[in-house]
């Protein structure tokens, strides 16, 4: 989950949903109860990330999920990430960087 301006919403939506192989457009887009979610100040995975006032939660597809499946598996090799660190095309990074650039 990012908070975006409501002004930027749109514009992060068509960014990133050129990136599908990297998390694409957002899965959801306001209410975190509407998805399952009851507390953003205490997340599955990662740190709880500050929005500001006016800000909207904005949700993404991400890997930490399958990875609890992982874990329960137990292949024996697996290659993943950690929560909130990803490899994505340098220009991916570039837009998001312009997308929150008055955050």
């Amino acid at each position: 989950m990012r908070p975006v301006p409501p002004d930027k919403v749109a514009r992060a939506v068509q960014i990133t949903a050129r990136y599908a192989s990297v998390h694409g457009a957002p899965i959801h887009i306001g209410d975190p109860s509407k998805i399952g979610i009851k507390n953003l100040n205490k997340p599955d995975f990662g740190d709880p990330v500050t929005i500001k006032k006016g800000e909207i939660p904005v949700f993404w597809a991400c890997g930490v999920t399958p990875q609890a499946v992982v874990v329960k598996a137990k292949p024996g090799v697996c290659i993943t990430h950690t929560p909130a660190i990803c490899s994505s095309p340098m220009s991916s990074m570039k837009n998001w960087l312009l997308i929150n650039q008055t955050r």
